[in-house]
């Protein structure tokens, strides 16, 4: 588990360095979290100043709870208590609260802490919750807090003392994903469980922090009362088109327009402002200038509101100061435990008939139906919502999160993973907040149900200059795709593209296959959409003989007959409808796509009606697409058959990549979910140690010597040859001991890619050799401008396939995998595939599978095959030192030699580089 920052985008290394701070001096640990009721609670270190607030919570206990946690009867929290569970050295004794903002007040509402067992690497754990906040999933949050707290302090267990009436106490141990060992004794239960992460922990973790963001979400686009604060009459104005709109769209709550200077605002009492209305109220819609933002959020606070839509633009966007300010008012919101969406976003809508909630200043009404839609642009959202009414497309639940401050994606695909409403999920994106929590929730909810996704800026980055060949193949869209690749996110290029895919996705079967079935009544047609489906990944087969003699039977001898199915100009809609029967029910047809172009003498609404009684009697595991090449489109008659909606799409390409998207997405949600390599503890200590004491002192970035490396892979179980690093002089004594033939390799200041200087010497075959090599090479680096400092001499591995193997970290996504052909051509050919870690076996082998070079491990020409199993492990477990070493920020192997199948895959040259984690920013 990670403390949760905020949505807003935040540096990665940036993030760590906050996080690893707070994991070496835990009296500095705070997180924001959300619970399991949608409710945002602080979950912070205790401290000296602590002892009225912790005094106030011990007061609030029932005498129950006392008896519970202090296993007998206690009246008060003595002057001696209060400084022993305040005054903790955050050592042997770490102590955590969870608060909420009462009034402005902080208050206690959960108290966790543990004490460390003298002379042992394990901790007593206790817990105190008001009872009036038990059940909220408080305990097993703090749980999991300190957990990552006493493991970072050497910590391997944890065990609490619990009376057998317990039960709830009981719960949490049970239900935290450890294994958890019981043993009784007097109507005591003794539970002990050791800390390390299980995979059963990772998915109770996952699965608690879903369920309290899709609460979280449910209650915001759920509301029984709805006030708009900078309400107006004019319907120009944005606070006057949302409750315009609220008013419109039957909102089946309570309205309240917010409006110092007005007694009455659209036919409903208006109030000067929220804490004078009478009722609670559930969400707020702030549409106010930016200045006066944070008063009204102060209201909103005071008045118990439930959650907060801030439309106001001004904020993050536009300078440091409004940036300061959309923190302050977002971590007020979260301390008074309530949800944000925006700033400077456009609404939020709910089409669910209980609610009809159009909180947005869109012009014009969404109809309800199965796809909820997220923008990250207001001006796009009120196109995209403009656009699935004029594609037919029902909305379930629309969000603008605008700046993101609170409210993201990753907040509404937990909550849309569970919707019933909706069936699909279309995502705008411009920039990804938290990239790491996306990539744990995304591929969870599309196994349920298809993301589609734009993702605006693919060349904004550009290419960054680089000192490795990692970085130099490596670029922002590069990391996007490898997350959406991961995660099973259908990504598009434009915002069509994604009406296209989601309008498929959103009334049709997924396809069983790649096998396209084409009806036209033109060739040109017929052979754009063949093209554009071989270019998409699908097939169009030959069909069976039966299907062939039944369509010979009635269409003209100059008819098409190899797939396409060109019926010629003259096609009836008797002709249309027998060849879609006959061509859907072909046993090697997966898919249907039936084009029409009009000629002159046919009318378009018999030939709809044809294409929907043809469709009707199609396998319904089958999906049937149809494109109408005309300027008035399909005949709405189309949708009126047994079958029910038939896509339709204005020309062949948009289709063949709708279905190509469906297609991939089926294939995704088939595939296994795959396993990670994971690192015991003694790997994570000697990593750390390394890390730690390479960049003792260092104000900068640098460059690990070969010992240092060799350390790091050594502790992943990375094979490499046997190699000696010596000074010049001494390298006829190393020679011998590394054994013949070696390579000598420069060690020189300035030097990146040796073979560009001439700093390898191969095939040394005796210590005279070496020695020679040696004074070559000084003889080249003295040419190049620089000093032989060191030689690397290692024994040589000869043949075998050379692969590349490296990372690279970006600001934003973290680090960056790349597998690839290698070598000193490997820029220049480009043969790579990316993942983010962790990489699981599934994903290494697909990275694989996407190489050009591939076709060389199953042994090219009469060429030996290579290793794959040993590269996948190999790739697996690099994923793993980049995810235990967040100051990695290079890492080349290249070239990796892929030996044959058995034989494993050698690292023959590497790089590393690491860097002092950025401070973090107060």
């Amino acid at each position: 588990m990670t403390p949760n920052p905020s949505s807003e985008s935040v540096p990665r290394d940036e993030a760590e360095a906050k996080e690893r701070a707070m994991l070496a001096d835990p009296s500095l640990y705070q997180s924001e979290e959300i619970l399991r009721d949608g409710r945002s609670i602080l979950v912070r270190a205790i401290h000296p100043e602590d002892k009225d607030r912790l005094r106030e919570h011990f007061q609030g206990l029932s005498n129950e709870s006392i008896y519970f946690r202090f296993m007998g009867i206690k009246r008060e929290l003595s002057d001696a208590d209060l400084k022993r569970l305040t005054e903790v050295d955050f050592h042997d004794h770490v102590g955590l609260v969870a608060t909420l903002s009462d009034g402005g007040r902080e208050r206690f509402i959960g108290v966790g802490r543990y004490i460390r067992k003298p002379g042992k690497a394990r901790a007593e754990v206790a817990f105190a919750v008001l009872d009036e906040h038990q059940g909220r999933g408080i305990g097993s949050l703090l749980l999991e807090h300190l957990r990552r707290i006493a493991q970072a302090g050497g910590i391997d267990g944890f065990e609490a003392e619990v009376l057998s009436n317990n039960q709830r106490m009981l719960e949490v141990f049970a239900q935290s994903g450890f294994k958890v060992a019981r043993s009784f004794d007097s109507g005591t239960v003794h539970v002990y469980f050791p800390i390390g992460e299980t995979p059963e922990f990772r998915a109770m973790s996952l699965a608690r922090e879903r369920a309290a963001a899709a609460r979280s979400i449910a209650r915001l686009l759920g509301p029984r009362s709805v006030a708009v604060i900078g309400a107006s009459r004019a319907a120009d104005k944005i606070g006057g088109a949302i409750l315009a709109n609220l008013i419109r769209d039957g909102f089946t709550g309570a309205i309240f327009p917010i409006n110092p200077n007005a007694a009455e605002i659209q036919g409903l009492r208006a109030y000067p402002n929220v804490s004078a209305v009478e009722q609670k109220i559930d969400l707020a819609v702030v549409c106010l200038p930016a200045a006066t933002v944070e008063a009204a959020v102060e209201d909103c606070i005071h008045a118990q509101v439930g959650n907060l839509v801030v439309i106001t633009s001004g904020f993050a966007e536009v300078s440091d100061e409004g940036r300061q300010l959309e923190r302050r008012i977002c971590s007020a919101v979260r301390a008074a435990g309530m949800r944000m969406v925006g700033p400077n976003c456009m609404g939020v809508m709910n089409t669910d008939p209980a609610v009809s909630l159009n909180a947005t200043f869109a012009p014009v009404p969404a109809a309800q139906g199965n796809v909820a839609m997220f923008s990250q642009s207001g001006a796009l959202g009120i196109s995209m919502l403009d656009y699935a009414r004029a594609r037919n497309l029902g909305i379930s639940s629309f969000i603008s999160a605008g700046n993101r401050a609170d409210v993201s994606s990753n907040d509404c695909l937990a909550y849309w993973a569970q919707d019933r409403a909706t069936a699909v999920i279309g995502l705008y994106l411009e920039s990804f907040g938290n990239p790491v929590k996306f990539a744990r929730i995304a591929p969870a909810v599309a196994r349920l149900k298809p993301i589609v996704a734009v993702k605006a800026g693919r060349t904004a980055a550009g290419k960054r200059a680089a000192s490795s060949h990692s970085a130099a193949l490596a670029n922002l869209d590069v990391a996007v795709e490898a997350l959406f690749e991961q995660a099973g996110v259908i990504r598009t290029n434009t915002l069509q593209e994604l009406f296209d895919v989601v309008a498929l996705l959103a009334s049709s079967p997924l396809p069983p296959g790649p096998r396209v079935g084409v009806i036209t009544n033109a060739g040109g047609p017929g052979i754009l959409l063949a093209d554009a489906c071989e270019a998409h990944g699908l097939t169009l087969p030959k069909l069976t003989d039966g299907t062939l003699a039944g369509l010979h039977a009635y269409l003209p001898v100059r008819a098409g007959f190899t797939n396409p199915i060109d019926m010629t100009a003259g096609a009836s809609p008797d002709d249309y409808a027998r060849t879609i029967e006959l061509v859907g029910a072909d046993s090697n047809v997966d898919a249907l796509v039936v084009i029409y172009i009009p000629p002159m003498l046919t009318r378009p609404g018999e030939i709809a009606d044809a294409i929907a009684r043809g469709a009707a009697a199609v396998p319904a595991a089958k999906p049937v697409l149809s494109v109408f090449l005309s300027s008035q489109g399909a005949p709405a008659r189309i949708q009126c058959g047994a079958r029910g909606t038939i896509r339709t799409y204005e020309f062949p390409e948009n289709a063949a990549l709708a279905l190509a998207a469906a297609w991939r997405y089926a294939r995704f949600k088939d595939r296994p979910q795959g396993a990670v390599e994971t690192l015991d503890a003694p790997a994570l200590a000697t990593i750390r140690e390394a890390v730690n004491r390479a960049l003792e002192g260092a104000g900068a970035p640098r460059w690990l010597s070969h010992g240092e490396i060799t350390t790091l892979l050594g502790a992943v179980d990375v094979e490499a040859p046997v190699a000696e690093e010596v000074a010049p002089a001494d390298v006829r004594a190393a020679a011998a001991r590394v054994g013949f033939p070696l390579v000598a390799k420069a060690i020189a200041p300035g030097i990146v890619h040796k073979t560009e200087v001439g700093g390898v010497v191969m095939n040394i075959k005796s210590a005279d050799e070496a020695e020679q090599a040696a004074r070559t090479l000084q003889e080249r680096m003295s040419a190049a401008g620089t000093e032989l400092e060191r030689v690397l001499l290692q024994r040589q591995v000869n043949g075998g396939i050379e692969m590349l193997v490296g990372m690279t970290s970006d600001p934003t996504f973290g680090p960056l995998l790349v597998c690839g052909m290698g070598g000193i051509n490997a820029e220049l050919q480009k043969d790579v595939a990316f993942r983010l870690p962790p990489v699981t076996d599934f994903d290494a082998a697909q990275m694989l599978t996407e190489l050009r070079i591939s076709r060389l491990f199953d042994g090219y020409r009469g060429a030996p095959p290579g290793d794959r199993d040993a590269l996948i492990r190999l790739i697996m477990r690099i994923s793993a030192l980049a995810e235990a070493v967040p100051e990695l920020s290079e890492l080349d192997l290249n070239p990796v030699k892929l030996l044959a199948p058995g034989e494993g895959a050698i690292v023959i040259d590497a790089r590393m580089r690491v860097k002092p984690l950025a401070p973090a920013r107060g």
